[in-house]
């Protein structure tokens, strides 16, 4: 249980900026015949350093080291491929393993409390840093997450690996797939979620190795990686910082609307990142979560590189293992492309797949000053996500009729080839000019209300419209689930203010958050008494969209408000077994 006092409304870290380079890496692999192969019923695990020495840098401003040591896990023979879940809230979360037995796959259920949460392999990686004199300095244990910034380690691996490309850290999630694909690594490096060491300038020996849990686990030899460690100390003063802010970089990918406010944005030469910028170096890409949802910050880039995610994107309908109408073997082909036009003939709604709308308990909930909305009063303010569990792709277009403020919108329908059979007008889109937002929102996407004790509404937030975009993992096991969404950030669905046309799109697996920090992200509680109540997060609420199911579009959070005017509190009782606010 969580107890927030008055406070200004701040956003809270969720990622730092990654990027990934590619690697070059020589490991002696020897291919396995055709009966070992058969015989087979895991990868063959290995730990390996990229490099035999690393330059890090302390910031005497704010000295601490972050142990980016260029370790990674590679596999061999076939994927590491594990599937995290819960049935439910009230459930802990589950470990299975893919594994291989005669060319088939099959589901190996790893021992309870492997994991605890959906943010990787707790304590998979221990870190032991000596001094010259052979003094230990620094002994950690980091966790790894499979889907951590990776390459091939030889020629003939897959050119693009099929697992998703970060590990989600929504603590609603309900399902994740982690992977290595045959022929990569993946860094063992724990990004901006891992602390920072404090270590003074000069050289060190780091040894990294796989804790044994593990190594008992997936079969991995106990052969630690050696690593020359060079610390240098430097100052903001000295200039020629990188810029490494989740704000910046070539991948970020949000319109001018979305530049971070003073504090978050990226630091130019001379000034140096702060440390949760730092955490994550653009050389690494091994921050465990890119998405940051709908903020002032920008998301930071996907842990692949720029040309290679190209590539897949461009022919992600041909990709080794599928079948007609599927890519990455796993779900329909995305129709992505904006109409040009608006749709002709007469509306219709086809017996074809449709997508499931579903609502995720609120979170990040806090009580702001009115900082952000009308100063003097008091707001509950709190995060919110809607996604899609499937079977298909919600997809909304938008088009306008010259000189008009709002667009019409359409909902389309496809067939398990991902040819358009079918669409129906579904509303509006509209455009949002208010800080944060600046995009076109889609009207009457979700709507969120504060119920009193006997559920019965309170207040209703005005924010009903919203631009769509695959902010977050919340289930990629449930059929069809895309584990390469296209639409990321928000440059890529939510237009201009000049746009003709906008398509929204929503993948199977995926939602959309709204962070507690932006304008209509918040219930005003100025004269709401103080008591229980529950904060609903409604998806579809005014039934307009077609969906497989309308009967699980509401998720409540109970919530107990305290305090006097101007210092109001709120306490968060745990959801189930979720202990976050």
């Amino acid at each position: 249980m969580t107890t927030t006092r008055t406070t200004r409304l701040r956003r809270p870290l969720l990622a730092g900026t990654t990027a990934v380079a590619a690697m070059a890496v020589t490991v002696g692999f020897m291919a396995a015949t055709p009966d070992q192969a058969k015989a087979a019923t895991g990868p063959k695990l290995s730990l390996i350093a990229a490099t035999g020495s690393v330059t890090l840098t302390s910031w005497k401003e704010d000295p601490g080291v972050y142990l980016d040591l260029g370790t990674y896990l590679t596999a061999e023979g076939t994927p590491l491929e594990l599937k995290a879940t819960r049935k439910s809230y009230k459930d802990p979360v589950t470990l299975t393993q893919t594994v291989f037995e005669g060319g088939k796959a099959r589901t190996k259920t790893l021992p309870k409390g492997t994991v605890k949460d959906f943010s990787g392999l707790p304590g998979f990686a221990e870190i032991t840093l000596t001094d010259r004199t052979g003094k230990v300095v620094v002994s950690k244990s980091e966790s790894f997450c499979p889907n951590n910034a990776s390459g091939r380690v030889r020629p003939d691996a897959p050119s693009t690996s099929k697992y998703p490309e970060s590990c989600p850290t929504n603590p609603f999630t309900l399902g994740s797939v982690w992977g290595v694909e045959k022929g990569w690594a993946a860094n063992t490096y724990a990004g901006s979620y891992t602390q920072s060491v404090k270590l003074a300038a000069g050289t060190y020996t780091a040894k990294v190795r796989v804790a044994k849990k593990y190594r008992d686990l997936f079969g991995i030899a106990d052969r630690p990686a050696t690593v020359k460690v060079t610390v240098q100390e430097r100052s903001w003063e000295e200039g020629a910082a990188p810029a490494r802010s989740a704000a910046g970089g070539e991948h970020a990918g949000h319109g001018a609307g979305h530049q971070a406010p003073a504090g978050h944005t990226g630091h130019g030469p001379g000034h140096a990142p702060t440390p949760a910028q730092a955490g994550a170096p653009e050389t690494s890409g091994a921050g465990p979560s890119y998405n940051v949802g709908h903020g002032p910050l920008k998301a930071a880039p996907p842990a692949l590189p720029w040309a290679t995610k190209k590539q897949q994107a461009a022919r992600a309908d041909v990709q080794a293992g599928d079948t007609a109408g599927q890519t990455d073997g796993s779900r329909q082909a995305p129709a992505l492309a904006p109409q040009t036009k608006r749709p002709t003939g007469n509306p219709s709604v086809p017996n074809v797949p449709k997508p499931d709308l579903r609502s995720l308990p609120a979170y990040g909930i806090t009580i702001s000053d009115g900082a952000q909305d009308i100063p003097g009063k008091d707001y509950l303010a709190f995060s919110a996500n809607v996604w899609n569990a499937g079977p298909a792709q919600l997809v909304v277009d938008g088009f306008r009729s010259p000189g008009k403020a709002k667009m019409d919108a359409y909902q389309y329908f496809y067939d398990a080839r991902g040819k358009q059979v079918g669409y129906t007008p579904t509303g509006t889109v509209e455009w949002d000019p208010r800080p944060g937002h600046v995009h076109w929102h889609f009207t009457d996407f979700a709507s969120y209300r504060l119920l009193k004790a006997d559920k019965k509404e309170a207040v209703r937030s005005g924010k009903e419209a919203f631009c769509l975009a695959n902010t977050d993992a919340v289930d990629y096991t449930v059929k069809n689930a895309n584990w390469h969404p296209y639409n990321t950030d928000l440059s890529t669905a939510c237009g201009q203010e000049n746009s003709i046309s906008v398509r929204e799109v929503l993948d199977v697996g995926s939602g959309d958050t709204y962070t507690q920090d932006l304008p209509g992200q918040s219930f005003d509680i100025t004269d709401v008494p103080n008591g229980t109540y529950y904060i609903q997060v409604l998806a579809n609420p005014a039934k307009r969209l077609k969906e497989t199911n309308l009967d699980n579009n509401s998720a409540l959070r109970k919530v107990v408000l305290g305090g006097t005017p101007g210092r109001r509190t709120v306490t968060v009782p745990a959801h189930d077994l979720v202990n976050a606010n």
